[in-house]
């Protein structure tokens, strides 16, 4: 069997959590399946251009054969691809990492450009024979939209490798960023989503280092909330942008603050559960469906819960390290060898019902 497991606009998104699911999920079936041949690209010579002009010279084909297509992002090559999959009656899996309501209060007007997103997403996902999605909450989201086409929920998974080692990071990064004391952290893409504004005042409202490792974005696409609190942080909080070992961030944080108000799953929550790290979360569904309170973490419905939760792993380090060894095991049950099999199941049964 061959699949076209592709993201489109890879290199730009390999910051990104989308990024970070689609590696996923050609490792995890590395590990689980390797009789499953995965092709990234679906162009013969690697790059778009390149086929394109062997196509108009040579006449060859400018895309390569696989048995099925499993496309990451739902822009206009993926929207290519999803088509000649159709008319070539080759099976189609279209994975939902953005939902409109994911997609509001990320960059400058997106919360405007969302409802038509959520149009053309319906249109998108609903060609699929199978769409997949990170949880239980994003397969009620779709099909409230409504999604025509089966959905199944499939865990992004976490690969625990990669994240070996974060301890030795802990001195130098705490050195590199003048962090003392419980260092409250938040790791990825600074967003309003993410919950930037509740961790900013959170800052303000405590003592703690605040930091959040993570780009954010200076231009024009830039939403005035994060200019504000980016150009102006309060006192004692660091935005230190891109970093580039995503240990550093857990070796030198403490308790991981993410207070997002929108999730599909949450893949740095589950990196941030695999070094052990206290979580605090805002009650979600999605933070709900995967976590316990109480056991992996501390879900908080309003900002003075934050400020008793953070109060509380301060004055009690058998507490933070009761929840950090909980949310480890939580962690490995994401595992990548779980996640692959579960794939290629999914790729078999699609093939033998098409």
């Amino acid at each position: 069997m061959r699949v076209l497991n592709h993201l489109e606009l890879e290199s730009q998104m390999h910051r990104s959590g989308m990024g970070t699911a689609a590696d996923q999920q050609r490792e995890a079936l590395s590990r689980a399946a390797p009789e499953i041949d995965v092709v990234t690209s679906p162009w013969t010579d690697g790059s778009m251009p390149d086929a394109l002009f062997a196509s108009w010279a040579y006449g060859d084909d400018p895309l390569v054969d696989y048995d099925i297509a499993h496309l990451n992002m739902a822009g206009p090559v993926s929207l290519g691809l999803a088509r000649r999959a159709k008319a070539q009656d080759i099976p189609l899996i279209l994975h939902t990492h953005v939902t409109k309501e994911d997609f509001r209060d990320s960059f400058r007007f997106s919360n405007v450009v969302a409802p038509a997103l959520g149009v053309y997403l319906k249109h998108f996902y609903s060609q699929a024979d199978l769409v997949l999605c990170p949880s239980e909450y994003t397969k009620g989201v779709l099909e409230s939209y409504p999604v025509d086409a089966p959905i199944k929920p499939i865990s992004n998974g976490i690969d625990l490798e990669p994240l070996e080692g974060y301890e030795s990071f802990r001195e130098a990064t705490r050195a590199e960023y003048d962090l003392d004391g419980m260092v409250v952290f938040a790791v990825g893409n600074v967003f309003e989503r993410k919950g930037l504004t509740t961790f900013c005042e959170l800052a303000q409202a405590t003592d703690y280092d605040f930091t959040w490792f993570g780009t954010y974005e200076e231009g024009p696409a830039a939403s005035k909330t994060v200019r504000r609190w980016v150009q102006d942080p309060p006192e004692n909080v660091t935005f230190t942008g891109w970093v580039d070992d995503k240990r550093m961030a857990y070796g030198a944080g403490d308790v991981f603050c993410f207070p997002a108000k929108v999730e599909n799953q949450g893949l740095v929550v589950l990196e941030a559960m695999a070094c052990e790290k206290a979580c605090v979360l805002r009650d979600i569904p999605v933070f709900r469906e995967y976590f316990e309170d109480g056991h992996d973490c501390l879900i908080c419905e309003d900002f003075a819960e934050f400020e008793d939760a953070l109060a509380r792993l301060e004055a009690d380090p058998e507490l933070r390290e009761r929840l950090g060894k909980n949310a480890r095991q939580t962690a490995e049950s994401h595992g990548l060898d779980e996640i692959g099999a579960e794939l290629a199941d999914t790729y078999r049964d699609l093939i033998a019902g098409h």
